[in-house]
């Protein structure tokens, strides 16, 4: 089996490798950002990625759907810090396999890639119990589903009323850029204002 693990951070990486040693005849790579990982895609296929969504450059949703647009096979496990069903909500859309939180334990996270790669989906019980909820709530698809994902992550920080200075220091860019993401927000979810935006993801359990 061969794995991709796409993670910004070298000590997860570390931890995800140490973990998934325990599976038997795999073969295991890394990259630590969007670029690196769709320039290994290009030329190479793999049996599972492991993603993080929230990356420096883009977001791993990003990822996401070059690679189920070049390889409709691969299975693709998201790894996040949200536990918010809306990220896994989007990324399931999007074609994901499974989505775990990065506090997930050791066992969780084999059971998920030994899941996956029988071409089951994997997500947690108490994730799959919002979800449902969500999914009743929300049958159609949505305004925001025109966004892309990074644009979808920092709808999400400034709903929450994060600043741009916060929000950027998240994601590792600058202010003016996190002001061009939220411009490209606002102009395609035709808000003129924050409120609407905060009341839209009221509206929709984004938030």
């Amino acid at each position: 089996m061969k794995i991709l693990i796409c993670d910004d951070h070298q000590i997860v990486r570390d931890g995800l490798k140490k973990i998934l040693q325990q599976l038997p005849d795999i073969t295991i790579e890394e990259v630590g950002d969007v670029k690196e990982a769709l320039n290994i895609l290009k030329s190479n296929t793999f049996d599972i990625i492991l993603q993080d969504i929230s990356l420096p450059d883009r977001s791993g949703l990003d990822v996401l759907q070059f690679v189920k647009n070049k390889s409709p096979n691969t299975n693709v496990l998201m790894l996040s810090m949200h536990p918010l069903e809306q990220y896994a909500i989007r990324a399931l859309k999007l074609g994901a396999s499974g989505y775990l939180t990065k506090n997930t334990a050791a066992e969780e996270l084999i059971i998920a890639i030994n899941t996956i790669s029988k071409g089951e989906k994997y997500i947690s019980k108490l994730l799959a119990a919002n979800m449902a909820t969500h999914l009743n709530d929300n049958k159609h698809e949505q305004k925001h589903d025109i966004l892309s994902g990074r644009e979808f992550e920092i709808m999400i920080n400034l709903a929450n009323g994060k600043s741009l200075l916060e929000i950027g220091n998240e994601y590792f860019i600058s202010n003016k850029t996190v002001s061009t993401y939220r411009s490209r927000i606002m102009t395609k979810m035709n808000f003129r204002k924050n409120t609407e935006l905060t009341k839209y993801c009221l509206e929709n359990k984004l938030i």
